[in-house]
């Protein structure tokens, strides 16, 4: 019986194998859709705030102790609201790098073992 020698994952992405290329769109694929998902939720607010305070008079004519709704919340309450987002994005792609670093650095399995 021939053995193989190992062949790490990692090798594989340095060579820039078939394999390796599929572990690293897996990877650029994760971090664009999380980069996707958090911009279309950035532009909905971003944009939906200003169309609700044009579109909704009482909204737009509301205060809060003594300033109007809109800029208190487009002029205050956004900008911390992005900090958060950013905060959660940073977790979430140092999440997806973590399990890919994982799956990358895992034991081989029992099967694959010389």
């Amino acid at each position: 019986m021939v053995r193989r020698p190992r062949y790490p994952v990692t090798r594989e992405i340095d060579e820039q194998t078939g394999l390796g290329e599929a572990y690293m769109r897996s990877l650029l694929r994760a971090q664009l859709r999380l980069a996707v998902g958090l911009c279309l939720v950035l532009a909905v607010v971003v944009a939906g705030l200003p169309l609700l305070f044009a579109l909704v008079p009482e909204v737009r004519e509301r205060t809060v102790l003594g300033v109007p709704l809109p800029w208190l919340v487009l002029g205050g309450l956004i900008y911390p609201w992005f900090v958060a987002c950013g905060w959660w994005y940073v977790r979430q792609a140092e999440r997806n790098e973590d399990d890919f670093a994982e799956l990358v650095d895992r034991d081989p399995a029992p099967h694959d073992r010389p």
